[in-house]
């Protein structure tokens, strides 16, 4: 039970003056900007919102929230498609002002404060010209991304962000803080690496970092009904594709500016490429593409990672209405193309659907390496309602529902948590496997109480 803040004034304001960042009330003025999340689906009001300024902060909020009994959640980027960076009537420890960024270049690695965007971390490491794995929106937060896997244009490549982890600072709900990688609290490391935020508040991030400065990127589309054609050829391209080639698949509305006129309001089907090979060597791997069917459009260049990384933050800013579902796909079945071509008008021109790859490199995991369980998975599919209007919020809701009913028999049960709501112990367990009770064993070890409980939770082992 959340303690009211009329019995804890006094507690609140010591906390108040112990804090280096900003404690922000319900009834302040600044409230209602501290509370918006990205999703505007969600609409949350916490007691008391901590925006930390550094670790020691961090730690003042964690054990006030313990010692008052208030349900707390942890903000990073606020990118959560279920909302789980906020909580009603509880504490939100909001990480978002702590966006340190340093590069060691020599070692090809950069340490993350975790309330960095991917776009603060891809500007510190392209000067060097280097990457890690991220996603695909620049605005997202680094710390939720890694800890439920991480997935982006770089992992066939390179793997999942938590494949590049390569340490991490964790206050644990005692308040202490501790450092995990491979050599200390190994089994808290495996737990980081896919088990999302359920072990502690990652403070601070420690990734490998690739030689990664200018690629082939960009949109080429077709008309939607060539959806059947182009998915059953992607089905058999992309897993023989070396690994320097991504192509993610998409069903999607063209939106305006900037493509062109003619093509505003068309139903396509397409592929977002990444390419990282040889600049003259991109028509060879693109063409068979065009050969399949004739594109609707194409606009593919060489471009800078970090201009691909940004290329749909303008696409989707925050305050659009989002319901999302998703889950791990092995192959796609004709039934499973069959049911993609029957829910291919989407219902709004955001709401969309995606086949990110995560074969290559990810498949070159052991399933118990990390807390990731499912290294067979060819890619991680997500259906997205999305809208501004608040109005279309059943519309989006139930198409996104819809469609990943029909879908779903045909995927491998689990999904990226970070393509979850909050869809209960069941989903979340098919998303773990066999890893599920080693997860629970870590966090009985690291958090016995389930202190840390917004989010895709896993209960302590008895």
């Amino acid at each position: 039970m959340a303690t009211t803040p009329a019995d804890t004034d006094a507690e609140i304001e010591q906390l108040e003056g112990t804090l280096r960042g900003e404690l922000i009330r319900a009834d302040e003025p600044a409230f209602d900007d501290a509370r918006t999340i990205y999703n505007a689906m969600i609409d949350k009001e916490p007691q008391l919102i901590a925006q930390c300024a550094n670790v020691a902060d961090v730690i003042e909020a964690v054990t006030f929230g313990r010692e008052h009994g208030l349900e707390t959640a942890i903000r990073s980027g606020g990118h959560n498609g279920a909302g789980l960076g906020t909580v009603d009537d509880g504490l939100v420890i909001d990480l978002s002002e702590m966006t340190g960024v340093r590069v060691d270049p020599d070692a090809r690695t950069a340490t993350v404060e975790a309330g960095c965007t991917w776009g603060d971390v891809d500007h510190a490491t392209h000067a060097f010209g280097l990457a890690t794995v991220s996603g695909v929106i620049s605005t997202t937060g680094v710390a939720g991304l890694t800890l439920g896997g991480g997935h982006g244009y770089l992992s066939r490549k390179y793997g999942l962000s938590i494949d590049n982890l390569l340490s991490a600072d964790v206050v644990l709900a005692d308040g202490r803080l501790v450092h995990a990688s491979e050599d200390e609290n190994p089994d808290l490391f495996w737990a980081l690496r896919g088990g999302g935020g359920n072990f502690g508040v990652v403070t601070t991030f420690e990734f490998q970092l690739h030689p990664v400065e200018t690629v082939v990127a960009g949109p080429l589309f077709w008309p939607i009904d060539e959806l059947e054609t182009t998915m059953r050829w992607y089905r058999d391209w992309l897993p023989e594709a070396p690994d320097d080639v991504y192509a993610f698949y998409l069903i999607a509305e063209v939106p305006g500016d900037p493509f062109p006129e003619a093509i505003h309001g068309e139903k396509v089907c397409g592929l977002m490429w990444c390419y990282l090979g040889q600049e003259d060597e991109f028509d060879d791997v693109i063409q068979p593409a065009r050969d399949i069917a004739d594109p609707l459009f194409e606009h593919v260049d060489p471009m800078p990672y970090p201009t691909l990384q940004g290329m749909f933050d303008d696409l989707y800013p925050p305050g659009d209405q989002w319901y999302w579902k998703g889950d791990l796909v092995a192959t796609l079945t004709d039934e499973a193309i069959a049911e993609h071509e029957r829910f291919a008008e989407v219902p709004t021109p955001k709401s969309t659907m995606h086949l990110y790859p995560i074969d290559g490199a990810v498949n070159r995991m052991d399933d118990d390496e990390t807390a990731w369980a499912h290294r067979d998975a060819t890619w991680s599919m997500v259906i997205a309602g999305v809208d501004r209007d608040p109005y279309k919020r059943g519309r989006i809701t139930n198409w996104a529902r819809d469609y990943w009913e029909a879908v779903h028999p045909h995927t491998i049960g689990g999904s990226y948590i970070n393509f979850m709501m909050e869809e209960g112990t069941e989903r979340i367990q098919a998303s773990y496997g066999d890893n599920y009770e080693r997860l629970q064993e870590v966090k009985a070890t690291y958090d016995p109480d389930n202190f840390f409980r917004v989010n895709q939770n896993i209960e302590p082992a008895p």
